[in-house]
């Protein structure tokens, strides 16, 4: 029975789409997306996909609710197109933050996405380190998720003196992910008391639980915003005595004046990836973007011939 393998790539990302693409070494679906003259939005997949194994690569990059409905559409598309498994790759998740009810009459939108994925026709989502792992269970779809942590391992063990190295945690709810970069590495671990009083990035780092002093340290965090809370942990790491700061996370997201911030920072490397891609114009000469294409294509890979994701993860 028919069912090929086929990626389909919105416009969000197209420079890891056609990398993922590379690795698996198949061409990239041809689909056709307008913006008609009262600003909707039209897709039409322009070959047969009639029982294929169709992967969706979008990530949630600027303008983030016009790639989301986008994404909507081209599931929309392949479901009445007859394709057999319509998987949705979402390297960064559209509204990951948005994950709780920690305000009255607010919408938790993260779960409002995964509603609105199942209900286009998605029948399964593939993602990359989620902000709180309860978006896993608000998907009534299977849920695959991966992390980008051992590819950052790996790249600054193969690049950085970490001899005299702390890995440092932004905050307590961050401690997990932390833990695993310092158990990765082999080494200690800090950890920041950061209060955050509302959604505008402002956020107050009191103390570090954790020696610092004359050490290198590691700041790790899922993703940076604007970098304010980011710039806040390195005056205080300084402030404490940290010699050298390096810092990483998998989600660039790098609104606002973030990668100015980082660069007139005492930050010496900050490591990323390409989930998201870079704004263009912006400074970048101490950015270190590693690419996850190999690791969503070996998921790609799993998912179609019916093998485990887990062991990419473990």
């Amino acid at each position: 029975m028919k069912n090929y393998l086929k990626i389909m790539a919105g416009s969000s990302n197209p420079q890891l789409a056609s990398e993922i693409c590379d690795y698996l070494d198949i061409p990239a679906g041809r689909l056709q997306i307008e913006r008609g003259a009262n600003d909707n939005i039209k897709v039409k997949i322009m070959e047969n996909v009639r029982e294929d194994d169709v992967f969706v690569i979008q990530t949630s990059a600027s303008p983030v609710n016009d790639h989301f409905i986008e994404l909507l559409l081209i599931i929309d598309a392949l479901k009445y197109a007859s394709a057999r498994r319509i998987t949705a790759v979402l390297p960064y998740y559209p509204y990951v933050r948005s994950d709780k009810k920690d305000e009255p009459r607010i919408s938790i939108s993260a779960r409002l996405v995964a509603d609105l994925l199942g209900t286009a026709g998605a029948n399964r989502i593939l993602t990359v380190t989620l902000h709180s792992p309860q978006i896993v269970a608000f998907s009534r779809i299977p849920v695959d998720q991966l992390w980008a942590t051992d590819l950052i391992c790996r790249h600054l063990r193969q690049t950085k003196d970490l001899r005299e190295a702390v890995v440092v945690s932004p905050d307590v709810g961050s401690a997990d992910e932390a833990s695993f970069y310092a158990h990765k590495l082999e080494l200690p671990l800090a950890i920041m008391d950061k209060r955050r009083r509302g959604d505008d990035e402002k956020a107050v780092i009191l103390n570090v639980i954790g020696d610092i002093e004359g050490k290198d340290a590691l700041l790790f965090d899922d993703e940076v915003l604007t970098g304010g809370s980011m710039m806040e942990a390195i005056r205080l790491l300084k402030q404490k005595g940290a010699r050298r700061i390096m810092a990483g996370c998998t989600h660039g997201v790098f609104s606002g004046k973030a990668l100015d911030r980082i660069q007139s920072s005492a930050i010496e490397a900050f490591v990323t990836t390409n989930t998201i891609p870079l704004p263009k114009g912006q400074p970048t000469h101490k950015l270190e973007v590693l690419s996850v294409a190999r690791l969503i294509g070996d998921a790609i890979k799993a998912i179609h011939h019916g093998e485990s994701v887990s062991r990419l993860v473990e």
